[in-house]
């Protein structure tokens, strides 16, 4: 098989990978309420069941690191990804409150290690690459996301039971996955890429500033997920059912942001993408803050999606290039961030929200996401269009065949 091929199959493997990532996540999160109504979770204790999540796939981001080590990131990923799914359907088939607490934390445990090794590949498949292609994965997540979301709606809307929701799914993925597990494209040894056995304290601090990023893009993303339909109802006075649009629109956006997003990255590089993204996404923030009405608000979530698009694949990314002897440690690292933002961002904003007022707390992650602006340089060099400080003349266009960018 030419490398050209390989690579081609590759992409397209990992790409459908993120996708049904996407799916099985938005099929989780907004059945949230209708898992409470099926196995009698209090309203009490419904948020350590929900934080326990990322707090396990934190731990399975650090254990992947020290596992990558040892096998292939291709190799987590190809056990951990049926894992989800079937802990997916877990969530839905039990009966007893100790049952979904198992299967929660199985979701947890095998989406962390998901996360980590998957974007490990992401980062090497660019490299090979030699051009930006990270956005088009999580382009992949935000269809994913949207398509999980929409079947999610209609399984609620036809009343049917989580087990049945979700059954159609797994049946359908799961062998898709598998078979697609076989094109996975791990980074080519003895390139100069040989993995070191971990960053150490000065590799860290070289680390922190992108981890701090991730933090404050997850922050402002779980913002938009979780208080934008009370913000919109409450706050700006829409209806009801006006108020489920804001997420939508912010995750339609978010995926035609990505899809454009790496053509952006080769352009005019990576510092200059993530610069806008960062301030069109505090543009966001502050207009949603100010808004009048809820159409305001909706151009606010609308700028949001635009501009939060594009951070934490760039941040990916960077990782990779500033570590290109310890991407995969740096990126399990890094991944960990994910899950702090995600656990940070909703009681940072409702905690604010109740004691004093919820247009300031939309104001918090805006100037969280700004501190981005500080830590640009971390994304490379200005003109650099690829991690690795220039783009190359000519590679492998996975995506069209042929061998010219």
């Amino acid at each position: 098989m030419t490398d050209d091929v390989r690579l081609r199959r590759g992409r397209g493997s990992l790409g459908f990978s993120f996708f049904v990532q996407g799916v099985t996540f938005a099929l989780l999160v907004t059945r949230i309420p209708a898992i409470q109504d099926r196995y009698g979770i209090s309203d009490g204790l419904l948020p350590a069941f929900l934080a326990a999540v990322p707090v396990l796939a934190g731990v399975a981001s650090v254990a992947t690191e020290h596992l990558v080590r040892r096998v292939a990131p291709s190799t987590v990923l190809r056990w951990a990804q049926p894992f989800v799914l079937l802990s997916l359907l877990g969530v839905g088939a039990g009966r007893q409150m100790w049952h979904v607490a198992l299967a929660l934390g199985a979701f947890g445990l095998s989406v962390g290690a998901l996360d980590a090794s998957m974007n490990m590949l992401g980062v090497s498949l660019q490299r090979a690459y030699g051009r930006s292609i990270m956005l088009g994965f999580h382009a992949a997540y935000s269809l994913g996301g949207i398509l999980g979301a929409s079947a999610a709606w209609a399984g609620a809307h036809w009343h049917l039971d989580l087990f049945t929701s979700y059954l159609p799914a797994v049946v359908v993925l799961l062998p898709l996955v598998v078979h697609g597990s076989r094109s996975y494209v791990d980074q080519q040894a003895g390139a100069g890429q040989v993995q070191e056995k971990g960053l150490g304290a000065g590799g860290f601090r070289l680390l922190l500033p992108l981890c701090l990023v991730m933090a404050a893009a997850y922050i402002g993303d779980s913002t938009v997920s979780n208080w934008s339909a009370k913000y919109l109802q409450d706050v700006l006075g829409s209806s009801e059912q006006l108020a489920t649009v804001p997420y939508n629109v912010y995750m339609v956006t978010t995926l035609l942001g990505r899809a454009v997003g790496d053509f952006g990255v080769r352009r005019f590089g990576a510092v200059a993408v993530v610069r806008i993204g960062t301030l069109v996404a505090a543009g966001g923030f502050a207009v949603v803050a100010a808004a009048p009405g809820a159409w305001w608000g909706m151009v606010g979530f609308t700028l949001l999606g635009f501009g939060l698009c594009v951070i934490v694949p760039q941040t990916f990314a960077a990782a990779g290039r500033a570590f290109p002897t310890a991407s995969d440690t740096a990126i399990a690292r890094l991944n960990i961030f994910n899950y702090v933002g995600f656990l940070i961002g909703s009681p940072l904003v409702g905690g604010i929200g109740d004691a004093w007022s919820y247009r300031g707390a939309m104001l918090v992650p805006m100037v969280l996401v700004l501190v981005t602006l500080f830590h640009a340089r971390s994304f490379g060099a200005d003109r650099a269009r690829y991690g690795v400080g220039h783009e190359r003349p000519r590679v492998v266009d996975v995506g069209r065949g042929g061998n010219e960018v």
